[in-house]
């Protein structure tokens, strides 16, 4: 597998920041249609589920790395026990969430597909796949599916939803901490707030529940950079994908959640190379 180059990254970055004007024709019919595609295909084991939804320049990447689908997870078939999507109809782009507890092969995935909007039938162009399995950053597929089943993600009414720029700026607040003092102070803390990093939960059913125990006190560190977003104001969802330097260069998924502009939810998952993280 090769790591993305500069110009991966640069093309993969650009591919989330929206369609051009005047293309329009992306709805969420559409993201829904290849999102369940990719569901079966995973489930099955079977990526040929997905080459018809497929635009012809189609690039797979996993764990940060340009890989080939027949050799990733998506080669595997895995009982999904869990799924969530969310749907970015600006940027043409969905996440999904899954979770695959079996004891066989244990998986806790994050998803982002983007559809190709040169492309007249807007095919599907990137699967970017954060896979955590065993040995992975607090990794425990049980524990975590017990934590998200308890936890609610229903859409938010109008009344609870913030713009996406206000969702993507405390997302990048929250990932700046590790490199900027000052960042915490821009991240829109709620109570309660409850973090899954892993499958370790901060949550203990308290409405006093805070995310900001565990916040980093050492702010020089390398920053979190080569960040990919799926934003949804409906969910108040804004999911990042980045390459999270001071921990080995690790594949890192980071899904916030707001609720009436202030955090409710984050989920994470951190996969270092070999799957093993050392900090």
């Amino acid at each position: 597998m090769a790591f993305f180059s500069p110009f991966v990254w640069a093309s993969l970055i650009a591919l989330s920041q929206g369609l051009p004007a005047g293309l329009s024709s992306c709805t969420r019919e559409l993201l829904e249609t290849g999102a369940n595609a990719y569901i079966q295909a995973q489930a099955s084991g079977n990526f040929s589920i997905l080459q018809s939804s497929s635009s012809k320049n189609f690039t797979y990447y996993e764990n940060n790395n340009v890989s080939n689908p027949l050799a990733g997870v998506l080669r595997l078939p895995l009982k999904i026990d869990h799924s969530r999507t969310t749907f970015d109809t600006v940027q043409c782009s969905t996440y999904t969430e899954l979770i695959s507890a079996g004891s066989k092969n244990p998986y806790v995935l994050g998803t982002q597909i983007r559809h190709d909007p040169t492309n007249g039938t807007l095919g599907i162009s990137v699967i970017d796949t954060i896979a955590s399995t065993t040995g992975a950053w607090l990794f425990n597929a049980s524990k975590t599916l017990e934590h998200v089943l308890q936890e609610s993600w229903t859409p938010l009414p109008p009344d609870k939803q913030v713009a996406r720029d206000v969702l993507q700026a405390t997302a990048d607040a929250y990932l700046d901490m590790w490199s900027n003092a000052t960042a915490s102070n821009a991240v829109a803390w709620g109570e309660p707030c409850t973090r899954l990093e892993g499958s370790a939960y901060t949550g203990t059913g308290s409405p006093t529940d805070s995310c900001k125990p565990g916040i980093p006190s050492n702010h020089h560190q390398a920053p979190n950079i080569h960040r990919r977003y799926v934003i949804d104001e409906a969910m108040g969802s804004c999911t990042v994908f980045c390459l999270w330097q001071h921990m080995m260069n690790a594949a890192d998924s980071h899904e916030f959640r707001l609720e009436g502009g202030k955090l409710r939810y984050v989920h994470t998952m951190t996969v270092c190379p070999g799957q093993t993280c050392r900090l």
